[in-house]
């Protein structure tokens, strides 16, 4: 069940209501306050405090890897914005001679449909259509925008995060393509340098993996989630520039929620190879359907995100008491209620992506970016919006604390 069991935030104080009210009306003219974070800790006594991959967050949220993080300017856009991360549009990587064994995946396409879907409860809701997978531009253009977005975010409290798709091998094949793991990782080093810290790298294990042959074998996809981590940090060690910090965006896999169980035991039960962090999961993929002539396709939107929570909720379920990896939450987060449900369950942050490329019209806000139009509406919206759900968390579950902090809910969560 879930842990926000009403449909409307009624626990939220009434003084909070109003104020929620009154500034989504006013911001969606004057646009947010700067720095949005001390004045939801003033005036609504939230500590936005969150986590990625270890770092610290100034708040919990961060764009997830795609179309809309592949240029210097869509990060630009990002940082003023306020995101506490970037995730940089997926790499496919490659050896030191250019080949690329998961070369399938580097599509030239970019075109987006933005779409109204209707999940199998009813809900309505919104999925992005593409043929687009990875990074199909140049490997240096790559390891450019990962300078390019270093410097641009130096200094503002944006992590920025590369991201990259590696050899997975085929049930038929018996070796993994070492040459891969170690020319890509230093690569991705070496652009990242001057680090200090370690090198945040989301492995992608992208949606349209599912439909793939090769995912075809359940023993298969355990082996990589098995071997992955391993094998990134050797390359890392190997390469004498520093050390990654290697987090699992874990894909739903085309068998039942308890394969989806299986994979989330397999990584927090590999010992000293498991990942530091994973990514809690991207999209569904429908072999069936079909979009500019391509026959199956990802998608998003409510049947996403309620297959999330019921496979977190039971994996929760059968593994109380285990240490579980910190992680970060994606999957049709296109209201802050839905981000709590995942903050209920154990997410120390939010990636979004979809709600960041609605109709215009999808946002009150008319000023300012994209980006800075979605988080009003994720904070603000008297009905979804963050603030009010916390709120009405907090009382609900007797947190009679101040500051409510989102870190204290994300580590002591609801079950």
């Amino acid at each position: 069940m879930s842990p926000l069991e009403h449909s409307e935030p009624t626990a939220a104080p009434e003084t909070v209501r109003r104020a929620v009210q009154r500034d989504y009306e006013r911001f969606a003219v004057s646009g947010l306050p700067e720095p949005l974070e001390q004045y939801l800790l003033d005036e609504y006594d939230l500590d936005m405090t969150a986590e990625y991959a270890g770092f610290t967050l100034k708040n919990p949220w961060g764009k997830a890897s795609g179309q809309l993080s592949m240029t210097a300017r869509q990060v630009e856009e990002d940082v003023a914005a306020g995101l506490s991360f970037v995730v940089l549009k997926t790499v496919i990587a490659q050896d030191e001679h250019g080949e690329q064994s998961m070369a399938a995946w580097a599509i030239p396409e970019a075109r987006m449909v933005a779409e109204p879907i209707v999940g199998q409860s009813g809900e309505h809701g919104w999925t992005i259509t593409w043929k687009g997978r990875g990074w199909w531009q140049s490997f240096e253009a790559y390891l450019q925008l990962i300078r390019d977005a270093r410097r641009i975010a130096d200094g503002t409290g944006t992590l920025i995060v590369p991201s990259c798709k590696y050899h997975l091998p085929s049930p038929s094949e018996p070796d993994w393509r070492r040459g891969e793991y170690d020319y890509t990782t230093r690569r991705l080093l070496e652009a990242w340098q001057p680090g200090g810290n370690p090198m945040p790298l989301e492995k992608d294990f992208s949606p349209t993996l599912a439909g793939s042959d090769r995912s075809a074998v359940q023993a298969k996809i355990l082996e990589w989630l098995r071997v992955v981590p391993k094998l990134m940090r050797e390359s890392a060690r190997t390469s004498g520039l520093g050390e990654v910090c290697v987090g699992l965006k874990m894909f739903n896999a085309l068998f039942d929620d308890g394969f989806q169980v299986e994979m989330l035991n397999a990584i927090h039960n590999a010992g000293a190879d498991r990942p530091d962090f994973f990514v809690y999961a991207n999209r569904l993929f429908d072999p069936q359907r079909e979009f500019d002539g391509q026959r199956g396709v990802a998608f998003g939107g409510p049947d996403l995100s309620d297959r999330n929570l019921r496979v977190l909720d039971q994996w929760r379920t059968h593994s109380a008491g285990a240490s579980a990896l910190p992680w970060s939450a994606t999957g049709n987060i296109t209201t802050g209620r839905m981000a709590v449900e995942y903050l209920c369950r154990g997410a120390t942050s939010f990636q979004l992506h979809t709600f960041f490329q609605l109709p215009a019209d999808q946002y009150a806000m008319k000023v300012g970016n994209r980006t800075q139009r979605a988080l009003h509406e994720l904070h603000f919206h008297p009905q979804t919006g963050l603030i009010v759900w916390l709120h009405h968390l907090a009382n609900e579950s007797g947190r009679s604390g101040r500051p409510i902090r989102l870190l204290d809910i994300a580590t002591n969560p609801m079950r």
